[in-house]
C-alpha cells in the first residue's frame, strides 16, 4: 500500500479567528486552515503557527520535517464541514493541481482499465460514456496519448478530458459513488 501522508497542501480557507460556530471563548479558538493536500486530494484542516496569515491558494509544507508556517495537521475534514469559500476555491486548486501533473492523468487515459465486465474506469469521467471509451482504447492501443490537446485532435467530439478529470476529483472528494480513480 502506498503513503498516503500528504507532504504539502493548498490553502481552500482560512479563519484567523476559529469557526464562527465554535462556542468556546475567544482566547481558546485557535486559527484554523482548511486545505487541499496536493497528492492525493485530502481535504485537511491545519493550524497555522502563531501570527501566521494564510491566503487561499498559497501552498504550505506539511510533511514530517521542520514545518515553517504551519503548526500541525488537525485532521482530516469531512467535505460538508467545508466553509462556502473553501467550496468555491477547491476547483480552483483542483484544477490547479491537475494542470501541474497533466502526465499522471495522461497516464490514467493510456493505462485504465475495466472495473467490472460492464464498467470501464474512463466511463466514471463526467461526460465519456461508452462511446468515447472505446475510442480512446482505440487510439492509446495505436499510438498513447502525450497531451489532452492531442487526445482531442484524434477523437472526435470528446469533451475535455481536463475538465472531466477536475470533475471526477471533486466528486471523488464529496464522496459521491463508490469508486476511486485519483483520490485516496
Amino acid at each position: 500500500m502506498e503513503d498516503t501522508k500528504e507532504e504539502n497542501a493548498i490553502i481552500l480557507d482560512f479563519l484567523p479567528n476559529g469557526y464562527p460556530f465554535d462556542n468556546r471563548p475567544m482566547f481558546r479558538k485557535t486559527a484554523i486552515a482548511q486545505a487541499l493536500g496536493t497528492s492525493h486530494f485530502s481535504l485537511l484542516e491545519l493550524i497555522p503557527k502563531k501570527d501566521e496569515n494564510l491566503q487561499a491558494m498559497q501552498e504550505v509544507y506539511i510533511g514530517e520535517g521542520k514545518r515553517d508556517i504551519i503548526h500541525h495537521v488537525s485532521g482530516k475534514l469531512a467535505p460538508e464541514k467545508m466553509t462556502e469559500t473553501a467550496k468555491a476555491a477547491l476547483e480552483d486548486a483542483v484544477r490547479l493541481l491537475v494542470q501541474r501533473d497533466k502526465q499522471r492523468f495522461l497516464s490514467f487515459f493510456n493505462t485504465a482499465g475495466a472495473i467490472t465486465t460492464r464498467m470501464h474506469q474512463i466511463e466514471l469521467l463526467p461526460g465519456i460514456g461508452q462511446k468515447h471509451m472505446w475510442e480512446i482504447v482505440e487510439q492509446r492501443q495505436e499510438k498513447p496519448f502525450a497531451t489532452f490537446e492531442e487526445m482531442r485532435e484524434r477523437i472526435k467530439l470528446l469533451p475535455d478530458p481536463e475538465k472531466a478529470v477536475v470533475k471526477r476529483i471533486i466528486s471523488e472528494i464529496n464522496s459521491e459513488d463508490k469508486y476511486r480513480l485519483f483520490v485516496k
